[in-house]
């Protein structure tokens, strides 16, 4: 009997087996030539996988909210302006992150949870006043609300502003074209749609971010963020030379290298393509089962994350049925409605049989809860997107 369950939170997720093995090979110098190769490809192929070939790319050993930091304490000095645009609790997050650095921030809230601002109410408030930074949490975690980074990239360059984006749970699953929409940072982490265990903060800076880091009139607060640090660091294993400011995570980054070519193999647009069938997949099994999700309508739902709430009478103790039937997924998260709702992830290595198996613990669980249906009705929906 196979004991392992189906991991489909929204990070970590399932790893393929070549990523695992090479997680698990011997540990190799930081210096030694076969690392400084493997470092230095893996910064190449970062880029590729942003589409920013006019980016610097910084890998460093820490969580998606190390990459948030490492963006704040680069770009944002004491009395800069910044707005939010917020989403959820990932947007409040990177609010806290950047008055910890001194910044004035103005959050652009949604009316309600799970909906996002509208693009009339963010340009009201950049037409305000003159903001140096504007970050966008691309899909918060918290809510499976994605935002339309393109539409808002192109209002913070309207009005001066460095458009930051957090793709922690986007980059590589949702499309991101950070070069082609003027995206001046975009960040994420390396457990999610990056497709590698978790240790890793990931940051793609464009020539504007860089050149506001090199014009800065004050050190950047944060030892360890520091780019006077990192880049010489990054500079240095991109051309293939050994140099240190802090032990790289020698196996994260090896297996991440892994990950990128498996990714660029793929390519991008049919990355793209794969993630957004498999999405509307899901959902449409979500749909036939009669649930309602937290986002508030379909232009608001993300592609790698599905955030349904539970239908009446059926609460948290049905993720425990689910699991019993062999497939992990994750509670709520935002404060708001935590108790109300669950979340699936479906990205990355992600494919047709692990949406059919998700869907069909779902189907078990709800049973099992008393929660009445068609039972099939969810498993149909999706083979009915899968093979068409």
């Amino acid at each position: 009997m196979k004991d392992r369950k189906l991991l489909m939170i929204p990070g970590p997720i399932e790893f393929t087996p070549e990523v695992l093995r090479a997680m698990g090979m011997p540990t190799t110098s930081h210096v030694a030539p076969n690392f400084i190769e493997v470092f230095g490809q893996a910064l190449e192929r970062l880029r590729q996988v942003f589409l920013s070939s006019s980016g610097q790319p910084f890998i460093v050993a820490g969580s998606g909210t190390l990459a948030m930091d490492i963006a704040a304490a680069n770009l944002v000095e004491p009395g800069d302006k910044a707005l939010v645009v917020d989403t959820g609790y990932f947007s409040e997050r990177f609010t806290a992150i950047l008055e910890r650095y001194g910044a004035t921030v103005t959050p652009v809230r949604a009316p309600v949870v799970g909906d996002a601002p509208s693009l009339e109410d963010v340009e009201a408030e950049l037409k305000k006043d003159g903001y140096k930074l504007m970050t966008v949490t691309h899909v918060d975690t918290s809510t499976a609300v994605r935002a339309d980074v393109k539409a808002l990239t192109a209002l913070g360059r309207k009005y001066g502003a460095l458009v930051v984006v957090d793709g922690v749970c986007a980059v590589a699953g949702e499309e991101m074209r950070q070069d082609e929409w003027g995206i001046d940072l975009a960040l994420t982490a390396s457990q999610k749609a990056i497709g590698t265990p978790p240790g890793l903060a990931l940051v793609v800076a464009g020539p504007r971010a860089m050149e506001a880091f090199r014009k800065r009139k004050t050190p950047v607060g944060n030892y360890y963020a520091d780019w006077t640090n990192w880049l010489p660091i990054m500079e240095a294993y991109e051309a293939r030379r050994p140099s240190y400011f802090g032990t790289p995570a020698v196996n994260l980054i090896w297996a991440l290298n892994v990950s990128l070519g498996q990714i660029l193999e793929e390519g991008m647009e049919a990355r793209f393509a794969r993630h957004r069938k498999l999405n509307e997949a899901f959902k449409a099994a979500i749909r036939a089962l009669g649930l309602k999700q937290v986002p508030v309508s379909s232009d608001r739902e993300a592609t790698t994350l599905t955030a349904p709430y539970y239908p009446d009478g059926v609460d948290s103790t049905v993720l425990k049925r689910i699991n019993e039937a062999g497939v992990i997924l994750a509670g709520g998260l935002h404060p708001a409605i935590k108790d109300r709702y669950f979340r699936v992830g479906h990205m990355g290595a992600v494919s047709a049989s692990d949406i059919l198996t998700t869907v069909g613990a779902i189907e078990k669980g709800l049973a099992q809860a008393g929660y009445k249906f068609e039972p099939g009705a969810g498993l149909a929906a999706a083979q009915a997107i899968l093979t068409g």
